[in-house]
Protein backbone atom coordinates (compact mmCIF):
# COMPACT_ATOMS: atom_id res chain seq x y z
CA UNK A 1 0.00 0.00 0.00
CA UNK A 2 2.00 3.06 -1.18
CA UNK A 3 2.14 5.96 1.26
CA UNK A 4 2.73 9.47 -0.02
CA UNK A 5 2.40 13.07 1.13
CA UNK A 6 -1.12 14.37 0.62
CA UNK A 7 -2.02 17.66 -0.95
CA UNK A 8 -1.87 20.13 1.91
CA UNK A 9 -5.45 21.13 2.75
CA UNK A 10 -5.73 24.59 4.22
CA UNK A 11 -7.54 25.21 7.48
CA UNK A 12 -7.77 28.14 9.85
CA UNK A 13 -4.32 27.21 11.11
CA UNK A 14 -2.77 27.19 7.65
CA UNK A 15 -1.55 24.36 5.42
CA UNK A 16 -1.39 20.90 6.99
CA UNK A 17 1.67 19.46 5.31
CA UNK A 18 1.81 16.57 7.77
CA UNK A 19 -1.18 14.74 6.29
CA UNK A 20 -0.53 11.57 4.30
CA UNK A 21 -2.43 9.65 1.64
CA UNK A 22 -2.82 5.91 1.97
CA UNK A 23 -4.19 3.58 -0.71
CA UNK A 24 -6.18 0.91 1.12
CA UNK A 25 -6.65 -1.73 -1.57
CA UNK A 26 -7.21 -2.99 -4.15
CA UNK A 27 -4.45 -5.43 -3.19
CA UNK A 28 -5.36 -5.78 0.46
CA UNK A 29 -6.77 -8.89 2.18
CA UNK A 30 -9.65 -6.96 3.77
CA UNK A 31 -10.92 -5.53 0.47
CA UNK A 32 -11.35 -9.13 -0.76
CA UNK A 33 -11.82 -8.18 -4.40
CA UNK A 34 -10.84 -5.07 -6.36
CA UNK A 35 -12.32 -2.06 -4.61
CA UNK A 36 -10.05 0.73 -3.39
CA UNK A 37 -10.10 3.37 -0.66
CA UNK A 38 -8.03 6.56 -0.74
CA UNK A 39 -7.48 7.61 2.88
CA UNK A 40 -6.05 10.90 4.11
CA UNK A 41 -4.36 10.39 7.48
CA UNK A 42 -3.32 12.51 10.41
CA UNK A 43 -1.04 9.99 12.07
CA UNK A 44 -3.32 6.94 12.23
CA UNK A 45 -6.52 8.97 12.36
CA UNK A 46 -8.55 9.18 9.16
CA UNK A 47 -9.53 12.73 8.24
CA UNK A 48 -10.85 11.99 4.77
CA UNK A 49 -11.82 8.93 2.76
CA UNK A 50 -12.61 8.64 -0.94
CA UNK A 51 -14.12 5.31 -2.06
CA UNK A 52 -13.14 4.08 -5.53
CA UNK A 53 -15.32 1.43 -7.17
CA UNK A 54 -12.19 -0.43 -8.23
CA UNK A 55 -11.19 -2.38 -11.29
CA UNK A 56 -13.85 -5.04 -11.85
CA UNK A 57 -15.78 -3.84 -14.91
CA UNK A 58 -17.99 -6.20 -16.91
CA UNK A 59 -20.49 -3.72 -18.34
CA UNK A 60 -23.46 -5.66 -17.01
CA UNK A 61 -26.01 -2.93 -17.75
CA UNK A 62 -24.92 -2.66 -21.39
CA UNK A 63 -25.10 -6.44 -21.75
CA UNK A 64 -28.77 -6.22 -20.76
CA UNK A 65 -29.43 -4.47 -24.06
CA UNK A 66 -28.08 -7.40 -26.10
CA UNK A 67 -29.34 -10.50 -24.26
CA UNK A 68 -32.95 -11.59 -24.03
CA UNK A 69 -34.88 -11.74 -20.77
CA UNK A 70 -33.76 -15.30 -20.03
CA UNK A 71 -30.16 -15.06 -21.24
CA UNK A 72 -29.51 -12.03 -19.03
CA UNK A 73 -29.69 -14.08 -15.83
CA UNK A 74 -26.21 -15.41 -16.61
CA UNK A 75 -25.06 -11.80 -16.15
CA UNK A 76 -27.10 -10.91 -13.05
CA UNK A 77 -25.73 -14.10 -11.46
CA UNK A 78 -22.35 -12.42 -11.49
CA UNK A 79 -23.38 -9.16 -9.85
CA UNK A 80 -23.70 -10.22 -6.23
CA UNK A 81 -21.94 -13.54 -6.62
CA UNK A 82 -22.35 -14.35 -2.91
CA UNK A 83 -26.07 -15.00 -3.40
CA UNK A 84 -26.56 -15.21 -7.17
CA UNK A 85 -30.01 -16.80 -7.25
CA UNK A 86 -31.40 -13.74 -5.42
CA UNK A 87 -30.31 -11.60 -8.40
CA UNK A 88 -32.14 -13.93 -10.78
CA UNK A 89 -35.32 -13.75 -8.73
CA UNK A 90 -35.12 -9.96 -8.65
CA UNK A 91 -34.59 -9.68 -12.41
CA UNK A 92 -37.43 -11.99 -13.40
CA UNK A 93 -39.68 -10.40 -10.77
CA UNK A 94 -39.43 -7.17 -12.80
CA UNK A 95 -39.66 -8.87 -16.21
CA UNK A 96 -42.83 -10.70 -15.18
CA UNK A 97 -44.22 -7.42 -13.87
CA UNK A 98 -43.53 -5.93 -17.32
CA UNK A 99 -45.23 -8.81 -19.12
CA UNK A 100 -48.15 -9.03 -16.68
CA UNK A 101 -47.35 -12.62 -15.72
CA UNK A 102 -48.57 -14.21 -12.48
CA UNK A 103 -46.34 -17.18 -11.65
CA UNK A 104 -47.75 -20.40 -10.22
CA UNK A 105 -48.12 -21.00 -6.44
CA UNK A 106 -45.47 -23.74 -6.51
CA UNK A 107 -43.01 -21.46 -8.26
CA UNK A 108 -43.66 -18.70 -5.71
CA UNK A 109 -42.82 -21.03 -2.82
CA UNK A 110 -39.71 -22.46 -4.47
CA UNK A 111 -38.41 -18.99 -5.34
CA UNK A 112 -39.11 -17.86 -1.77
CA UNK A 113 -37.10 -20.77 -0.36
CA UNK A 114 -34.26 -20.05 -2.77
CA UNK A 115 -34.32 -16.34 -1.91
CA UNK A 116 -34.04 -17.05 1.82
CA UNK A 117 -31.29 -19.63 1.29
CA UNK A 118 -29.44 -16.95 -0.68
CA UNK A 119 -29.92 -14.49 2.19
CA UNK A 120 -28.40 -16.96 4.65
CA UNK A 121 -25.65 -17.78 2.16
CA UNK A 122 -24.74 -14.10 1.89
CA UNK A 123 -24.96 -13.39 5.62
CA UNK A 124 -22.80 -16.39 6.48
CA UNK A 125 -20.02 -15.21 4.21
CA UNK A 126 -20.29 -11.64 5.45
CA UNK A 127 -20.18 -12.63 9.12
CA UNK A 128 -17.45 -15.22 8.57
CA UNK A 129 -15.23 -12.94 6.49
CA UNK A 130 -15.78 -9.90 8.74
CA UNK A 131 -14.83 -11.99 11.77
CA UNK A 132 -11.81 -13.36 9.92
CA UNK A 133 -10.61 -9.85 9.07
CA UNK A 134 -10.74 -9.05 12.79
CA UNK A 135 -8.83 -12.20 13.73
CA UNK A 136 -11.65 -14.67 14.51
CA UNK A 137 -10.71 -17.58 12.25
CA UNK A 138 -12.90 -20.37 13.70
CA UNK A 139 -16.19 -18.57 13.07
CA UNK A 140 -15.19 -18.25 9.42
CA UNK A 141 -14.78 -22.03 9.14
CA UNK A 142 -18.16 -22.73 10.76
CA UNK A 143 -19.88 -20.26 8.41
CA UNK A 144 -18.29 -21.64 5.27
CA UNK A 145 -18.99 -25.22 6.22
CA UNK A 146 -22.71 -24.45 6.42
CA UNK A 147 -22.58 -22.52 3.14
CA UNK A 148 -21.52 -25.71 1.40
CA UNK A 149 -24.90 -27.22 2.28
CA UNK A 150 -26.60 -24.38 0.43
CA UNK A 151 -24.39 -24.98 -2.60
CA UNK A 152 -25.50 -28.63 -2.51
CA UNK A 153 -29.14 -27.50 -2.55
CA UNK A 154 -28.51 -25.16 -5.48
CA UNK A 155 -26.69 -27.89 -7.37
CA UNK A 156 -29.51 -30.37 -6.81
CA UNK A 157 -32.03 -27.91 -8.23
CA UNK A 158 -30.11 -26.44 -11.17
CA UNK A 159 -27.06 -28.63 -11.80
CA UNK A 160 -24.74 -25.72 -10.99
CA UNK A 161 -23.30 -24.79 -7.62
CA UNK A 162 -22.07 -21.23 -7.96
CA UNK A 163 -24.09 -19.57 -10.74
CA UNK A 164 -27.33 -21.56 -10.92
CA UNK A 165 -29.08 -19.60 -13.74
CA UNK A 166 -32.23 -21.33 -12.53
CA UNK A 167 -35.13 -18.91 -12.92
CA UNK A 168 -36.93 -18.31 -16.20
CA UNK A 169 -39.57 -15.90 -17.43
CA UNK A 170 -42.77 -17.33 -16.01
CA UNK A 171 -41.17 -19.97 -13.81
CA UNK A 172 -38.04 -22.07 -13.39
CA UNK A 173 -35.71 -24.05 -15.61
CA UNK A 174 -37.09 -27.26 -14.06
CA UNK A 175 -39.08 -28.50 -11.10
CA UNK A 176 -37.39 -29.63 -7.90
CA UNK A 177 -37.44 -33.26 -6.79
CA UNK A 178 -37.80 -35.12 -3.49
CA UNK A 179 -34.04 -35.14 -2.94
CA UNK A 180 -34.03 -31.33 -3.08
CA UNK A 181 -36.78 -31.21 -0.46
CA UNK A 182 -34.76 -33.59 1.73
CA UNK A 183 -31.65 -31.42 1.45
CA UNK A 184 -33.61 -28.30 2.42
CA UNK A 185 -35.06 -30.07 5.47
CA UNK A 186 -31.58 -31.30 6.42
CA UNK A 187 -30.27 -27.73 6.20
CA UNK A 188 -33.07 -26.48 8.46
CA UNK A 189 -32.16 -29.20 10.96
CA UNK A 190 -28.43 -28.36 10.91
CA UNK A 191 -28.71 -24.59 11.04
CA UNK A 192 -29.48 -23.98 14.76
CA UNK A 193 -26.33 -25.72 16.00
CA UNK A 194 -24.01 -23.87 13.62
CA UNK A 195 -25.72 -20.56 14.35
CA UNK A 196 -25.32 -21.21 18.07
CA UNK A 197 -21.63 -22.05 17.64
CA UNK A 198 -20.97 -18.78 15.78
CA UNK A 199 -22.97 -16.83 18.35
CA UNK A 200 -21.00 -18.30 21.25
CA UNK A 201 -17.72 -17.60 19.49
CA UNK A 202 -18.41 -13.94 18.72
CA UNK A 203 -21.19 -12.43 20.83
CA UNK A 204 -19.11 -12.35 24.04
CA UNK A 205 -15.67 -12.26 22.46
CA UNK A 206 -13.87 -9.32 24.08
CA UNK A 207 -11.70 -8.54 21.06
CA UNK A 208 -14.59 -8.77 18.60
CA UNK A 209 -16.80 -6.53 20.75
CA UNK A 210 -14.08 -3.92 21.28
CA UNK A 211 -13.40 -3.80 17.53
CA UNK A 212 -17.09 -3.37 16.55
CA UNK A 213 -19.00 -1.62 19.35
CA UNK A 214 -19.32 2.14 18.72
CA UNK A 215 -17.38 1.87 15.43
CA UNK A 216 -18.83 3.24 12.18
CA UNK A 217 -22.06 4.57 13.68
CA UNK A 218 -24.77 5.39 11.12
CA UNK A 219 -27.70 7.37 12.50
CA UNK A 220 -31.27 6.74 11.44
CA UNK A 221 -31.48 10.15 9.81
CA UNK A 222 -28.31 9.60 7.80
CA UNK A 223 -29.45 6.13 6.74
CA UNK A 224 -32.64 7.61 5.30
CA UNK A 225 -30.85 10.57 3.69
CA UNK A 226 -28.31 8.33 1.97
CA UNK A 227 -30.95 5.81 0.72
CA UNK A 228 -29.45 2.97 2.75
CA UNK A 229 -31.50 -0.24 2.82
CA UNK A 230 -31.35 -3.78 4.14
CA UNK A 231 -29.58 -4.86 7.35
CA UNK A 232 -27.45 -1.71 7.40
CA UNK A 233 -30.55 0.53 7.52
CA UNK A 234 -32.42 -1.74 9.93
CA UNK A 235 -29.41 -1.74 12.28
CA UNK A 236 -29.89 2.03 12.49
CA UNK A 237 -33.58 1.79 13.33
CA UNK A 238 -35.08 2.13 9.83
CA UNK A 239 -38.00 -0.31 9.83
CA UNK A 240 -38.23 -1.12 6.14
CA UNK A 241 -38.30 -4.49 4.45
CA UNK A 242 -39.74 -4.97 0.94
CA UNK A 243 -40.94 -8.45 1.89
CA UNK A 244 -43.40 -6.72 4.23
CA UNK A 245 -43.82 -3.26 2.70
CA UNK A 246 -44.22 -4.36 -0.93
CA UNK A 247 -45.01 -8.10 -0.62
CA UNK A 248 -44.11 -10.46 -3.44
CA UNK A 249 -43.73 -14.23 -4.00
CA UNK A 250 -45.08 -16.24 -1.04
CA UNK A 251 -44.08 -13.76 1.68
CA UNK A 252 -47.65 -12.55 2.39
CA UNK A 253 -48.57 -16.13 3.34
CA UNK A 254 -45.61 -16.72 5.68
CA UNK A 255 -44.96 -15.45 9.21
CA UNK A 256 -41.68 -13.72 10.01
CA UNK A 257 -40.38 -10.69 11.88
CA UNK A 258 -38.39 -7.74 10.53
CA UNK A 259 -35.22 -7.58 12.63
CA UNK A 260 -34.10 -4.10 13.67
CA UNK A 261 -31.68 -2.45 16.08
CA UNK A 262 -30.86 1.10 17.13
CA UNK A 263 -27.09 1.09 17.67
CA UNK A 264 -26.18 1.73 14.03
CA UNK A 265 -22.60 0.52 14.58
CA UNK A 266 -20.67 -2.47 13.25
CA UNK A 267 -21.87 -4.63 16.13
CA UNK A 268 -25.53 -3.78 15.48
CA UNK A 269 -25.15 -4.68 11.81
CA UNK A 270 -23.63 -8.03 12.78
CA UNK A 271 -26.42 -8.78 15.28
CA UNK A 272 -29.15 -7.87 12.78
CA UNK A 273 -27.70 -10.26 10.21
CA UNK A 274 -27.45 -13.02 12.80
CA UNK A 275 -31.12 -12.69 13.73
CA UNK A 276 -32.21 -12.30 10.11
CA UNK A 277 -30.81 -15.74 9.41
CA UNK A 278 -33.02 -17.18 12.16
CA UNK A 279 -36.09 -15.56 10.58
CA UNK A 280 -35.03 -16.85 7.15
CA UNK A 281 -34.92 -20.40 8.49
CA UNK A 282 -38.44 -19.93 9.87
CA UNK A 283 -39.60 -18.88 6.39
CA UNK A 284 -37.84 -21.81 4.71
CA UNK A 285 -39.23 -24.34 7.16
CA UNK A 286 -42.81 -23.10 6.73
CA UNK A 287 -42.48 -22.91 2.95
CA UNK A 288 -40.95 -26.37 2.48
CA UNK A 289 -43.57 -28.01 4.69
CA UNK A 290 -46.39 -26.28 2.80
CA UNK A 291 -44.93 -26.54 -0.70
CA UNK A 292 -47.86 -26.58 -3.17
CA UNK A 293 -48.16 -29.17 -5.89
CA UNK A 294 -48.71 -28.37 -9.54
CA UNK A 295 -46.58 -26.89 -12.32
CA UNK A 296 -43.67 -24.51 -11.77
CA UNK A 297 -44.16 -22.70 -15.08
CA UNK A 298 -47.12 -20.70 -16.31
CA UNK A 299 -49.36 -22.24 -18.95
CA UNK A 300 -47.45 -22.93 -22.16
CA UNK A 301 -50.26 -21.22 -24.10
CA UNK A 302 -49.03 -17.90 -22.72
CA UNK A 303 -46.17 -18.10 -25.26
CA UNK A 304 -43.54 -16.88 -22.79
CA UNK A 305 -42.16 -20.15 -21.43
CA UNK A 306 -40.07 -22.74 -23.17
CA UNK A 307 -42.08 -25.92 -23.85
CA UNK A 308 -41.23 -29.20 -22.16
CA UNK A 309 -38.87 -31.39 -24.22
CA UNK A 310 -41.63 -33.89 -25.03
CA UNK A 311 -43.87 -31.10 -26.32
CA UNK A 312 -41.01 -29.78 -28.45
CA UNK A 313 -40.27 -33.17 -29.97
CA UNK A 314 -43.83 -34.47 -30.39
CA UNK A 315 -45.99 -31.49 -31.39
CA UNK A 316 -45.65 -28.90 -34.10
CA UNK A 317 -46.97 -26.18 -31.72
CA UNK A 318 -44.26 -26.95 -29.17
CA UNK A 319 -41.58 -27.02 -31.85
CA UNK A 320 -42.70 -23.64 -33.25
CA UNK A 321 -42.78 -22.03 -29.81
CA UNK A 322 -39.34 -23.42 -28.94
CA UNK A 323 -37.99 -22.11 -32.25
CA UNK A 324 -39.49 -18.65 -31.75
CA UNK A 325 -38.15 -18.29 -28.20
CA UNK A 326 -34.67 -19.68 -28.83
CA UNK A 327 -33.76 -19.13 -32.47
CA UNK A 328 -35.55 -16.00 -33.68
CA UNK A 329 -35.89 -12.37 -32.71
CA UNK A 330 -39.62 -12.68 -32.10
CA UNK A 331 -39.21 -14.01 -28.57
CA UNK A 332 -41.39 -11.99 -26.19
CA UNK A 333 -43.77 -9.37 -27.50
CA UNK A 334 -43.43 -6.87 -24.66
CA UNK A 335 -45.39 -3.65 -24.25
CA UNK A 336 -43.57 -0.43 -25.07
CA UNK A 337 -43.17 0.66 -21.48
CA UNK A 338 -40.72 1.33 -18.70
CA UNK A 339 -40.93 0.27 -15.07
CA UNK A 340 -38.96 -0.34 -11.89
CA UNK A 341 -39.21 -3.24 -9.51
CA UNK A 342 -37.21 -4.35 -6.51
CA UNK A 343 -36.76 -7.24 -4.11
CA UNK A 344 -35.27 -7.48 -0.62
CA UNK A 345 -31.93 -9.23 -0.95
CA UNK A 346 -29.33 -9.92 1.75
CA UNK A 347 -27.75 -6.48 1.31
CA UNK A 348 -30.95 -4.52 0.83
CA UNK A 349 -33.06 -3.27 -2.05
CA UNK A 350 -31.98 -4.76 -5.37
CA UNK A 351 -33.84 -2.94 -8.11
CA UNK A 352 -34.03 -3.19 -11.88
CA UNK A 353 -35.34 -0.48 -14.18
CA UNK A 354 -36.36 -1.78 -17.60
CA UNK A 355 -37.15 0.27 -20.68
CA UNK A 356 -38.92 -2.03 -23.14
CA UNK A 357 -39.37 -1.23 -26.85
CA UNK A 358 -41.54 -4.21 -27.77
CA UNK A 359 -38.69 -6.48 -28.84
CA UNK A 360 -37.34 -9.56 -27.10
CA UNK A 361 -34.56 -7.64 -25.37
CA UNK A 362 -34.57 -4.61 -23.09
CA UNK A 363 -33.84 -1.25 -24.69
CA UNK A 364 -32.30 -0.26 -21.34
CA UNK A 365 -31.62 -2.39 -18.26
CA UNK A 366 -30.61 -0.21 -15.32
CA UNK A 367 -29.61 -1.77 -12.00
CA UNK A 368 -29.82 -0.39 -8.47
CA UNK A 369 -27.34 -2.58 -6.60
CA UNK A 370 -27.20 -2.18 -2.79
CA UNK A 371 -23.39 -2.17 -2.66
CA UNK A 372 -23.14 0.85 -4.97
CA UNK A 373 -25.31 2.86 -2.58
CA UNK A 374 -23.67 1.59 0.59
CA UNK A 375 -20.08 2.14 -0.53
CA UNK A 376 -20.88 5.85 -0.82
CA UNK A 377 -21.53 6.14 2.94
CA UNK A 378 -18.09 4.80 3.88
CA UNK A 379 -16.51 8.29 4.26
CA UNK A 380 -19.37 9.25 6.56
CA UNK A 381 -18.69 6.29 8.84
CA UNK A 382 -14.89 6.16 8.94
CA UNK A 383 -13.74 9.78 9.38
CA UNK A 384 -12.31 10.21 12.88
CA UNK A 385 -11.55 6.51 13.30
CA UNK A 386 -8.21 4.71 13.14
CA UNK A 387 -6.72 2.77 10.22
CA UNK A 388 -7.47 -0.49 12.03
CA UNK A 389 -11.18 0.41 12.07
CA UNK A 390 -11.33 0.45 8.27
CA UNK A 391 -11.45 -3.34 8.27
CA UNK A 392 -14.34 -3.45 10.74
CA UNK A 393 -16.45 -0.84 8.95
CA UNK A 394 -15.80 -2.23 5.49
CA UNK A 395 -16.65 -5.74 6.66
CA UNK A 396 -19.91 -4.58 8.23
CA UNK A 397 -21.04 -2.97 4.95
CA UNK A 398 -20.48 -6.18 2.94
CA UNK A 399 -19.47 -4.41 -0.27
CA UNK A 400 -19.54 -6.71 -3.30
CA UNK A 401 -17.20 -5.29 -5.93
CA UNK A 402 -19.06 -6.80 -8.90
CA UNK A 403 -22.13 -4.74 -7.95
CA UNK A 404 -20.07 -1.54 -8.13
CA UNK A 405 -19.52 -1.92 -11.87
CA UNK A 406 -20.45 1.20 -13.83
Amino acid sequence: MPLELADAPTTEGGPQDYLWTLNFGPQHPATHTTLRLILTLDGETIVKAVPDIGYLHSGFEKLGEHLDYNQYITIVDRMNYLSPVANEIGWHHVVEKLLGIEITPRCKYIRTILAELARIQDHLLNIGAAALDLGAFTAFLYAFNLRESIYDIMEQASGQRFHPSFTRVGGLASDVDDEWVRLVREFVRRFPKVHGDIRRLLNRNRIFLDRTRGIGVLTKEDAISWSVTGPIARASGVVRDLRKDEPYLAYPELEFQVVCATGGDCLARYLVRMEEMVESVRIIEAAIENLPSGPVNVDVDSKVVQPEPLATYRSIEGLIQHFELIMTNRRWQTPVDELYGATETANGELGYYIVADGSGVAYRARTRPPSFIHFAIFPLLIVGHQISDVVAVLGSLNIIAAELDR
